[in-house]
């Protein structure tokens, strides 16, 4: 029988970085992620099967939004030069293309990016009807802009969210379906269309031939943190007519780019099961605990049928104002409770200004 566990949503992407510092103030001017969850520098040994078979020294930042969604967890090699793609990165290439960033105003939106000074595509429907475009960060990762009414946690000044979702590159969307669907919860089928695609066109790749599946998960989240996380569309995108590479081929996790999707969840010893059972055991466990600096709990990755990474957290305590050493333990509650709105907007005491 498996063991009780759920799904709250994504907790966050990782960002490889050349400079944290750097990125982290792009990212608060961006998209608004200015509240620090934690920070942590030094090894990360349970990743060496990923960082080339030895344990490579990082520095890590998780930012959020308390607009809602994910967060942001930058992270930056600080003993080697970490490498960009060899290639230039398309649309259907293997991993993640880009992370999915909720607007309540998409024209608001376009017009804060455009004020930034980096690229921006025009704002167009996508099959799904969604009003979108894409951008790309001084690095020249891509991100999309979607205007979306639900799932906001509170109210802000910055025009967007956090994290709604991502878009994948996979092989076959067919194959990729039994862990994207059937064991991380995203049931609800949003658009499964096939062709060419106008709100790709100013995408390197996009005016090729594609079959993409947007999938949603279903209703309220429960957990701790399913009413900041919020609603979240996972979209695989499957390139018809060239053999996609793999974004982080020949390179380490923690490289230049996406380095995976993250996924709040509760029952790790269920998730395991779970995905055991459908052909993803988990590739790495921290099995009793981890702890980053000011956060602490159990995570796992497990790998998609191509090779991208999937993390899922555990989390079982939390600052929620480091200055005053105030944490919040989660191990002693009805973990399917949302915490309490208030409770959670004291994670403003961690927000970075400036």
């Amino acid at each position: 029988m498996t063991a009780p566990c759920f799904l709250s949503g994504i907790q966050q992407i990782g960002v490889g970085v050349q400079d944290v510092d750097a990125f982290f103030a792009w990212s608060r001017r961006a998209f608004g992620t200015d509240i620090r969850i934690f920070e942590d520098a030094g090894g990360a040994p349970l990743m060496a099967r990923y960082t080339g078979g030895e344990v490579r020294s990082r520095r890590a930042l998780l930012a959020v939004s308390l607009q809602g969604g994910g967060g942001l967890e930058i992270w930056q090699f600080t003993e080697r030069t970490p490498r960009a793609p060899s290639f230039e990165v398309q649309l259907g290439d293997l991993g993640i293309f880009c992370p999915r960033i909720g607007t309540r105003d998409i024209g608001r939106a376009r017009e804060h990016f455009l004020l930034l000074g980096g690229p921006v595509t025009p704002a167009v429907r996508n099959p799904a009807g969604e009003e979108q475009f894409f951008l790309r960060d001084p690095a020249g990762r891509f991100w999309q802009a979607v205007e979306t009414r639900e799932g906001w946690f509170s109210g802000g000044r910055h025009p967007t969210g956090g994290v709604a979702g991502c878009l994948v590159g996979v092989s076959d969307i067919d194959r990729s379906l039994p862990l994207y669907r059937d064991v991380l919860g995203y049931r609800r089928l949003v658009s499964d269309s096939r062709g060419t695609f106008v709100d790709w066109a100013g995408l390197p790749g996009g005016p090729g031939a594609f079959r993409r599946v947007l999938l949603a998960l279903e209703g309220k989240r429960p957990g701790a943190f399913g009413r900041l996380l919020g609603p979240s569309r996972i979209e695989l995108v499957q390139a018809l007519d060239r053999r996609p590479r793999r974004i982080f081929a020949d390179r380490f996790w923690g490289d230049l780019g996406f380095i995976h999707v993250c996924f709040d969840v509760y029952g790790m010893d269920g998730m395991a099961e779970a995905c055991r059972a459908a052909g993803f055991p988990f590739t790495v466990d921290s099995a009793d605990a981890f702890s980053m600096g000011e956060a602490a709990g159990r995570f796992a990755y497990l790998e998609d049928p191509d090779g991208t990474l999937v993390e899922l957290v555990e989390t079982r305590r939390l600052a929620v104002a480091r200055r005053w050493g105030w944490y919040l333990d989660l191990s002693r509650r009805d973990p399917r409770r949302p915490l309490p709105d208030l409770l959670v907007r004291l994670l403003a005491l961690n927000r970075v200004r400036g």
